[in-house]
């Protein structure tokens, strides 16, 4: 299969790659980034295609020439939680949906996507992904409008389309502004974390285990529709606070309740992901326990990450 991907430099994307090359895929990158540090490992493998989702007709003689089989769109401007309100996040709805257009006319036949929990709102327990969506900021908001704008245009364009709600993830190469990478870089500098009670049941799914339910729907027929894309279970996010912590040094202290909650708080946050199993065969293989081990060991080991 020949696939374009967007979003390829990022922490999702990139593990994206490294699935696709390993089941022996041809990819094509769209990238503003071609020395991007996670794509390191890939140099020679991939096809890099200079560009930005804000201009698509720079980059469509390119995806022409290519003629991918399927679409990976990962890239999204303003992921991070302080954009989540920025205006900017409107920018990603037209450069999407000018992308699936160009893709067809580039005789793609598949188009595949990402979205978020965020779609949802403030949702509490396991989530269906027909569970209403009320989203609460700008960034929920945005890929709720695009994911509707995406699943028509597909119908018209007679191409196959499938939405994959990202609940959170976690592993090596994160973006250390997330939970997990700030907690470990905290307790590798020996300090204790500043934490809330930490009483939440929290769904975390290894960034290895996305990339390859992402990739299930490249390759399947059966890959249409709304999937939601999580572990399908939720431990006490204590326990997960101290495995972590046990993993760097079992006598540093952990801040729980020295910060309170926020008012709008989510106390549990699961993914449904029966859909995604009964479609695509996909269940997660990388254990919370073990995953969480291999992302301490890679964070001790690019400690450069926290200061670059």
């Amino acid at each position: 299969m020949k696939l374009f991907v967007t979003g390829g430099t990022g922490f999702i994307g990139s593990a994206l790659v490294s699935e696709a090359l390993e089941a022996g895929h041809e990819l094509a990158l769209l990238t503003r980034e071609p020395a991007a540090w996670r794509l390191a490992p890939f140099r020679g493998k991939i096809n890099i295609i200079p560009g930005s989702l804000s201009d698509v007709a720079s980059f469509a003689p390119a995806l022409n020439a290519l003629r991918p089989d399927c679409v990976a769109h990962l890239g999204w401007a303003g992921v991070a939680g302080a954009d989540r309100n920025n205006p900017k996040q409107i920018s990603n709805i037209d450069w999407s949906c000018r992308l699936l257009l160009a893709a067809r006319e580039a005789g793609a036949k598949a188009f595949i996507s990402t979205g978020s929990q965020a779609e949802y709102g403030p949702k509490r327990g396991i989530i269906s992904p027909d569970e209403i969506t009320e989203p609460t900021t700008l960034y929920g908001e945005c890929k709720l409008a695009t994911f509707r704008l995406l699943n028509q245009l597909s119908k018209n364009e007679g191409m196959r389309f499938a939405w994959l709600r990202v609940f959170s993830t976690y592993g090596p190469a994160d973006h250390p502004y997330w939970m997990i990478p700030t907690l470990i870089g905290t307790l590798l500098r020996g300090k204790k974390p500043v934490l809330t009670a930490c009483e939440q049941r929290w769904d975390y799914l290894h960034v290895a285990d996305a990339a390859r339910a992402i990739l299930a729907a490249c390759e399947s027929e059966a890959g249409t529709g709304v999937f939601n894309l999580g572990s399908g279970s939720s431990p006490l996010l204590r326990d997960t606070v101290s495995f972590i912590r046990d993993q760097i040094d079992p006598q540093l202290p952990l801040g729980f309740g020295e910060i309170p909650y926020r008012p709008d708080q989510v106390m549990h946050l699961e993914a449904d992901t029966t859909r995604l199993a009964h479609k695509l065969g996909w269940r997660p293989r990388v254990a919370l326990a073990d995953g969480l081990a291999e992302t301490v060991v890679w964070y001790r080991d690019n400690s450069w990450i926290f200061v670059g």
